[in-house]
């Protein structure tokens, strides 16, 4: 699993969102100058997150982006389902219903379930809260 830099991307829009938070919309050029990110690039990103429902958005002089619940309320996991998709090990395990005619006999598949699972437990352990104010940690995460 390799994530992309959409996916990296959107995780810092929505740690700096978070450590921002003054009650308003901030607008998308802001958050570009500050993650050095293009705007344009950013514009992409934001409307996933507005989309997935982890952003509100407000056209206009006061505009911009902010947060639709408190940074402890996402995980990476949330972001990360948006921006890159379900995270499958393997294509088996892409759909709920595993299509492989191979499935019940599998000496593997437990080990890729397991798989599966701890990388989704481990990104659903970590919320925005977490990685807010501590650069460090943002950027061994990220």
């Amino acid at each position: 699993m390799k994530i992309s830099t959409r996916g990296r991307y959107a995780i810092r829009v929505m740690v700096d969102l978070a450590e921002n938070n003054n009650g308003e919309y901030i607008p998308l050029t802001d958050i570009a100058k500050r993650q050095e990110i293009s705007e344009k690039y950013l514009e992409a990103i934001v409307s996933l997150l507005v989309k997935g429902g982890l952003l509100t958005t407000l056209r206009g002089k006061k505009g911009g982006y902010r947060l639709v619940r408190t940074p402890d309320k996402y995980t990476l996991k949330d972001i990360l389902d948006i921006t890159e998709g379900e995270f499958a090990p393997v294509s088996c395990l892409e759909n709920e219903v595993n299509p492989c005619s191979r499935a019940t006999g599998c000496k593997t598949l437990k080990m890729w379930t397991d798989f599966q699972k701890l990388v989704n437990d481990y990104f659903e352990s970590i919320t925005i809260e977490s990685l807010m104010g501590d650069e460090g940690c943002l950027e061994y995460y990220i």
